[in-house]
């Protein structure tokens, strides 16, 4: 049975270990990034470099989006020659990132004007797990435009979980990342007043890790604040980002959470005072020299 073709844009270290994974397992790609480099790995590997979304969309039968925010999904979606203009009838989209449900639902009602699909299937695990095809991938959308994608996300996912309606993996990506970046956030801070009150950080990581407070979290949060190692590949960017869209989406559910805005509010802050690209346990720096 013939593969079908797949475009590919966002080439980053997540994104181009994907389209790596995909190549060898035999996928003709068209791809597209702003990063040259990127584009010219790809295609010395056989893929196709194209140089718009529209027309990307036009030759594809699988659109696939590793990207950093909504609004960069939006404006590849509906510019001029954006994936709208130019996305084939039966053809799919498929969102990889993290965005906020809401966007994600506008645009899945979009395509299907046009007689196209669309699946949100944000990622968990890391690049080196996208090169190795074994992902966990939080998929969602239509059954059947589901059933359509399933074989080749099976190329690029160990687990391959079917949330609902579309829009639910990208919901359910926002609710895991609100509990393990306020985890962090709560962890981090616990070493910091720790510091601050004169008690040993390595005596309180052995106390808290004998209790139910034990998680790998915690083992990463004391990996940085008792052994300078940083080894979550998470940024507080990219947790000050998932954040801030928790939030617009329980907005959008009619209720509030002081719990994230709590979190947010000090994952702002790290990010202000120019901690943004370190990983997310090394906000215990922020939180060590907070003040009054």
């Amino acid at each position: 049975m013939t593969k079908p073709v797949i475009g590919f844009i966002g080439l980053g270290l997540m994104g181009g270990n994907m389209v790596e994974n995909l190549q060898k397992r035999g996928y003709q790609l068209n791809v597209m990034d702003l990063n040259k480099e990127a584009v010219a790995t790809c295609v010395a590997r056989g893929a196709k470099a194209v140089s718009s979304a529209k027309e990307l969309a036009a030759n594809s039968d699988i659109v696939m989006l590793c990207l950093t925010t909504s609004a960069v999904v939006e404006k590849l979606v509906y510019a001029e020659d954006g994936i709208l203009a130019g996305i084939k009838e039966g053809a799919v989209l498929v969102d990889f990132g993290t965005s906020i449900p809401a966007s994600t639902r506008k645009i899945g009602a979009d395509l299907a004007k046009k007689g196209a699909g669309m699946i949100d299937a944000p990622l968990g695990r890391t690049p080196a797990h996208a090169k190795d095809g074994l992902l966990n991938i939080m998929a969602a959308g239509d059954l059947d435009t589901f059933n359509k994608v399933k074989p080749v996300l099976d190329d690029q996912g160990e687990n391959v979980f079917h949330l609902g309606a579309l829009g639910a993996g990208h919901t359910t990506k926002l609710i895991n990342n609100f509990m393990g970046m306020t985890t962090v956030c709560a962890m981090s801070q616990a070493f910091a007043v720790a510091d601050l009150a004169g008690v040993d950080r390595q005596q309180l990581f052995d106390i808290m890790s004998a209790g139910p407070s034990n998680s790998p979290f915690m083992k990463f949060c004391k990996n940085y604040a008792v052994d300078g190692v940083s080894d979550l590949g998470f940024s507080i960017a990219n947790a000050n980002k998932d954040l801030g869209y928790f939030l617009k989406m329980v907005d959008d559910l009619g209720t509030e959470s002081k719990i994230a805005e709590g979190s947010s509010a000090n994952l702002q802050a790290a990010f202000d005072a120019g901690l943004g690209n370190g990983n997310v346990p090394e906000i215990f720096d922020y939180f060590v020299k907070l003040e009054k």
